[in-house]
């Protein structure tokens, strides 16, 4: 990926493996950043699945799920929050996009994991975003819902998800990512605090 990143656009692309969840993998992102680059503006921050198959929440009653769910999708986004954000402060065009999931907003069936620590993820993102903003740092989440990645595939009846959504289909990762985009670009430089829905109508609340 790095490698058709750097040449189709001509940009130098720096990779750096870790796990989000660890403190030493982020404390050794974090010097790296510091090191080797000349600094960024954009944070685009997605964490990985909770363990699977996903239950209802009575039925979720092994501790080792939970913790990796909380690892996962807290604890992790966290750290790299705590230890990534202050190298954007005086930076002139500063982003922060949170990855969450429709199911904050409206649970869904057997997503216990997922929902309840990922609103966590969206309080805290409030939260920054109200503690960001006098230093001109956006800090917005956009919630999903039924896109085509490989995780939904293999994971639901696509048929039966398609009738969950009001469009009748399943959004593209490319419709995904144009939202991305936007909330990264200069466009947005007065938006901040707000979660939004690519779900193609899937949250019925107003």
């Amino acid at each position: 990926m790095a490698a058709h990143l750097q040449k189709t656009y001509s940009v130098k692309v720096h990779v750096v493996a870790g796990d989000m969840s660890l403190e030493k993998d982020v404390h050794a992102l974090t010097q790296y950043i510091q090191t080797q680059t000349s600094g960024f503006d954009i944070l685009v921050l997605n964490s990985g699945r909770p363990p699977t198959k996903m239950q209802e929440v009575l039925h979720e009653k092994a501790f080792s799920r939970w913790t990796q769910a909380h690892q996962t999708q807290l604890w992790g986004p966290l750290l790299i929050v705590q230890n990534i954000i202050p190298l954007m402060i005086g930076r002139t065009h500063a982003r922060v996009v949170g990855i969450s999931s429709s199911s904050v907003k409206q649970p869904m069936k057997k997503h216990a994991l997922s929902t309840v620590y990922r609103a966590g993820v969206a309080g805290m993102f409030k939260h920054l975003a109200n503690e960001l903003a006098d230093q001109g740092i956006t800090v917005n989440l956009i919630s999903p819902a039924s896109i085509g990645t490989e995780a939904l595939v293999s994971s639901y009846n696509i048929q039966d998800r398609i009738q969950q959504v009001p469009m009748k289909r399943i959004g593209t990762p490319e419709e995904f990512a144009s939202v991305v985009a936007f909330f990264c670009s200069i466009h947005t430089g007065f938006i901040t605090g707000i979660n939004v829905n690519v779900d193609g109508g899937m949250i019925l609340g107003m």
